[in-house]
């Protein structure tokens, strides 16, 4: 099973997203946990997930994620703005493969 994890503001503006992503993960036939949570969340559920995207308005974040995100040894990145305006989740999917992928 491939764990997404999305971290926003609140953890709730990226739900959304988060429903188009499980929908292509669904599509694909990929077995998929795709979750949001608000920033103060992230860093503990980072031990749960295979990836970490961060919303586009937290990209002052990832420096504070990357070691974290180091120590449990898994990718993170900030996702893409245009992606995340236009909720599309076969976008964010296919970046969040992508990372784990090349790890």
């Amino acid at each position: 099973m491939t764990k997404i994890l999305l971290a926003c503001s609140a953890g709730m503006s990226t739900s959304l997203l988060v429903t188009n992503m499980q929908e292509e993960a669904k599509a694909r036939g990929l077995d998929a946990e795709i979750w949001a949570v608000a920033q103060d969340k992230a860093e503990s559920d980072m031990e749960k997930a295979d990836v970490l995207l961060i919303g586009p308005q937290m990209r002052f974040m990832k420096r504070k994620y990357e070691k974290v995100a180091k120590d449990v040894g898994i990718p993170l990145d900030v996702i893409d703005a245009q992606a995340y305006g236009r909720v599309d989740g076969k976008a964010v999917i296919d970046h969040a493969l992508n990372l784990i992928e090349s790890k």
